[in-house]
């Protein structure tokens, strides 16, 4: 499952401009019962975070994965050299 997750991660960022919720993810894996894939969702964002392809927000603030208690947010990095 986890591999499916990280995916579904990648293509809802690939197709969107900002952040996506853990939420949106499970639903993409199992639409009718996604509330308890929510743990592999975050699971998910923390390695692809540790992979550096994503970031975990909180807030608008990058935050540990492994830590942070509550809501979050999965966005791509900026791009090397933006400001």
């Amino acid at each position: 499952m986890g591999d499916r997750m990280e995916r579904a991660i990648e293509e809802l960022l690939d197709a969107r401009t900002g952040s996506i919720c853990p939420s949106d993810a499970a639903r993409t894996v199992d639409p009718d019962d996604w509330r308890p894939l929510m743990d592999e969702a975050r699971e998910a964002a923390a390695r692809l975070a540790a992979a550096g392809s994503v970031e975990v927000t909180q807030g608008g603030e990058v935050v540990d994965p492994g830590t942070v208690r509550g809501p979050i947010r999965i966005r791509r990095p900026p791009a090397a050299g933006a400001s």
